[in-house]
């Protein structure tokens, strides 16, 4: 079973997540911030990952260590998940349209971090949520995760579509990289053999 449960306490944040990639999309969040909790549950559900996320954070700061811990604790726990990625298709990219908004997203399940983010936003908030955290999130998830991760918005007016296709766009990639593919027959999928 492809699962990990990650807790991470800091002075600034309390977070405890548990995923199993082998899910149905069954989720239960609670970071204190709605609208992050709204793009967890879409993770969850378009990855099909089953997804347990509980945080307790300094928002009374603001939302940035409770968005960016978050992305840490889930990234950490998608590494132990995968394992040492024996199977895998490993690529996987898409485009993602919501409404007006069209993402591409493409991953590698590589073993060496990196982000590429090409969205932006016309407005600075969505409801009380920060649209800069966006990207805080998706850098704390992809360095901890160990994945190789392309984002670009190609168009999109709506700040709030915008961000749901990313995170959609992800966990659609996402399902689709860490799916098993039976002529891998159990390797590595790298000529080096190990990711």
């Amino acid at each position: 079973m492809r699962a990990a449960s990650i807790s991470r306490r800091t002075a600034e944040t309390d977070v405890s997540v548990s995923l199993t990639l082998d899910g149905t999309g069954r989720c239960a969040i609670a970071t204190g911030i709605g609208f992050l909790d709204h793009m967890l549950e879409l993770f969850a559900r378009h990855g099909l990952f089953d997804l347990d996320v509980k945080v307790t954070g300094d928002l009374h700061v603001d939302q940035h260590h409770s968005a960016e811990d978050t992305g840490i604790a889930l990234g950490q726990a998608f590494a132990v998940a995968i394992g040492d990625k024996r199977g895998i298709s490993r690529y996987a990219d898409l485009h993602l349209p919501m409404d007006e908004a069209l993402t591409r997203v493409a991953v590698d399940i590589s073993g060496r971090p990196f982000l590429v983010f090409r969205t932006s936003f016309r407005v600075e908030k969505i409801g009380q949520f920060d649209t800069e955290l966006v990207r805080e999130w998706f850098q704390a998830f992809a360095m901890n995760a160990g994945i190789t991760l392309h984002v670009e918005t190609l168009y999109g007016d709506n700040a709030h579509h915008v961000a749901e296709s990313c995170f959609k766009g992800l966990a659609r990639a996402l399902r689709e990289a860490v799916s098993v593919d039976p002529r891998e027959e159990g390797r590595v999928p790298s000529t080096k053999g190990s990711l």
